[in-house]
C-alpha cells in the first residue's frame, strides 16, 4: 500500500504513481524523486523481459533486485553523476513464495517480511513490529497496511489518497485494488476520513 496523497487540491489524483507492475508477478512501490522512480521501474521492466526471453521464465524477486541495487550502486561511483534519490520495494512471488525486498540510494538490498519506505518510516516500522503476525491473510495484511498507513495521516485515509497492489501466492498476478474496494476497507476498518463520510451521507440523501 502507498500513500499517494496530492499535494494540491488542483492535483489531479491519478497522475500520483507510487506503484508499479514491473512484471505480471513483480510490483514496486516507490519513495522519493518520482522522474528517479521511473527511470528504475523502466529498467527493472528491462531486466524482466531479457530474463524472460534468455532463459524462458519469470525472473526472480531476489534476482531482479539485484539487479536494480546493482545498476543504483553504479551511479555513486561515476564522476559527473548523482545517484538516484528514490528508495523502493520490490515484492512478489518467487518458487510459490512471497518475497519482500527494499533498495536504498546507496544500491543495498535488504529482505524484509514487511517494511515501511519514506516519510515517517521509523515510526511506521516500529507500528509493523509490533502488529505483523506472519502468515496473514491477504485481506489481514492489506488491512495492516491501511492501518499503519493511517499512524502518519491522524488515523484517517481517503481512497484517492491510497493505493493497494496485491500479489498473492494463489494468484501471482499483479492487481491494484479499485477505488470503490479500498473506500469499502478504509470504512470497515473506520478509517475513512470524516470528509468522505460526510460525501456519502449526502450521496445517500439525494
Amino acid at each position: 500500500a502507498a500513500d499517494k496523497r496530492a499535494r494540491s487540491p488542483l492535483m489531479e489524483p491519478e497522475s500520483i504513481e507510487k506503484l508499479h507492475k514491473a512484471d505480471d508477478h513483480v510490483g514496486v512501490a516507490s519513495a522519493g524523486h518520482v522522474a528517479d522512480a521511473r527511470q528504475l521501474i523502466d529498467f527493472a521492466r528491462r531486466q524482466a523481459q531479457v530474463n524472460q526471453l534468455r532463459y524462458g521464465e519469470p525472473v526472480g524477486i531476489e534476482t531482479l533486485t539485484k539487479n536494480i541495487t546493482d545498476h543504483i550502486q553504479q551511479y555513486t561511483q561515476v564522476g559527473g553523476a548523482r545517484p538516484f534519490g528514490v528508495a523502493l520495494i520490490v515484492g512478489g512471488i518467487e518458487n510459490g513464495e512471497p518475497r519482500l525486498f527494499e533498495t536504498d540510494p546507496s544500491g543495498t538490498p535488504y529482505e524484509w517480511q514487511a517494511l515501511s519506505i519514506g516519510s515517517d518510516r521509523s515510526d511506521l516500522r516500529d507500528y509493523l513490529e509490533a502488529e505483523y503476525e506472519e502468515g496473514i491473510s491477504t485481506e489481514e495484511a492489506i488491512g495492516l497496511a491501511l492501518d499503519t498507513l493511517a499512524q502518519s495521516n491522524d488515523g484517517e485515509l481517503t481512497p484517492d489518497g491510497v493505493g493497494v497492489a496485491t500479489i498473492t501466492v494463489d494468484d501471482p498476478e499483479y492487481a491494484e485494488r479499485s477505488s470503490d474496494e479500498i473506500e469499502e476497507i478504509l470504512d470497515e476498518r473506520d478509517l475513512l476520513s470524516a470528509d468522505e463520510d460526510d460525501d456519502g451521507a449526502t450521496d445517500d440523501e439525494e
